[in-house]
C-alpha cells in the first residue's frame, strides 16, 4: 500500500491517456492559437486605424467596439448558436477558433486604441517622407514600437480564452473536439461513478500548467507594457 501522500506519476500518464487529457489540451491550444493570432492581429489594425486616422465615424465606430465590453455573454449565445449553426460551423475548430476572436476583439481594440496614441507621430511622418506605404510603416515602425501593448494584451487573451468555458459549452457539443474546460468538467462529472479522483486532479495540474508557465515568464512584460501605456 501506498502511504498518504506519496507521489504517483501514474497518474499523470493515467490522466494524459485514458481521461483524453491530451487530445483536450490538443484542441485548445488550436482554438486558442488561431484565436489570439486572429485576435491580435485585427485588433491592431482596427486600434491603429483608429487612433492615428481621423474619419467620418471613427468615434462611433471606437465606442460600438468599447460597447461591445459591456454585453453580457449570457444574452447572446442562443442568438449566436443559431447564426453558427446556420453557418455550418458548429461543433468545428474555426466556428470556435472566429467566436473566441469575436469575444476578445473589444477588449484587445481598446487596450491598444490608447497605446497606438501614444506613440510619437513624427517617427510615421519620417517613413512617409521616405516612401514607406501606410503597411509599411504600420507593420515595420509602429507594430515594433507598440510591442509592451501586443505583448500585455496578448497575455490578457490569452488568459481569457484558456479558462473560458461558457462559449464551447453552447458552440462545441462533438466529444473530440472538448477543450479542456469542457474535458475536466466532463471528467468531474464521470468521477462521480468511477471515483478516479487522482487522475482528475492530476488532469487539473496538465491543464493549470500552461497559464502558470505563461505567467511566470511573462509577468515582467506585462507590467512594463501597462507601465509605458501609462506614463507616455
Amino acid at each position: 500500500m501506498v502511504a498518504a501522500g506519496h507521489p504517483r506519476f501514474d497518474n499523470w500518464a493515467r490522466a494524459w491517456a485514458e481521461a483524453s487529457i491530451g487530445r483536450y489540451l490538443f484542441n485548445t491550444v488550436l482554438v486558442v492559437g488561431g484565436a489570439l493570432l486572429l485576435t491580435m492581429l485585427f485588433g491592431a489594425l482596427v486600434a491603429y486605424c483608429l487612433a492615428r486616422y481621423p474619419f467620418p465615424g471613427n468615434r462611433i465606430v471606437y465606442y460600438t467596439l468599447v460597447a461591445g465590453m459591456l454585453f453580457p455573454v449570457f444574452l447572446a449565445l442562443v442568438p449566436l448558436f443559431f447564426v453558427v449553426d446556420q453557418l455550418g460551423m458548429l461543433g468545428t475548430y474555426h466556428g470556435l477558433i472566429l467566436v473566441y476572436t469575436a469575444y476578445a476583439l473589444p477588449f484587445t481594440v481598446f487596450f491598444l486604441h490608447a497605446f497606438f496614441r501614444t506613440l510619437p507621430t513624427a517617427v510615421a511622418e519620417a517613413a512617409f517622407l521616405d516612401g514607406c506605404s501606410h503597411a509599411a510603416v504600420f507593420f515595420r515602425i509602429m507594430l515594433p514600437m507598440a510591442r509592451p501593448g501586443l505583448v500585455s494584451v496578448g497575455i490578457f487573451n490569452f488568459l481569457g480564452l484558456w479558462n473560458q468555458y461558457l462559449l464551447p459549452l453552447v458552440l462545441n457539443p462533438d466529444p473530440d473536439r472538448y477543450v479542456l474546460a469542457q474535458g475536466l468538467a466532463f471528467l468531474a462529472v464521470s468521477q462521480g461513478y468511477r471515483s478516479d479522483w487522482s487522475g482528475l486532479f492530476a488532469g487539473l495540474v496538465i491543464a493549470i500548467l500552461p497559464v502558470l508557465v505563461a505567467y511566470i515568464l511573462f509577468q515582467r512584460q506585462i507590467r512594463d507594457g501597462l507601465t509605458a501605456g501609462a506614463v507616455k
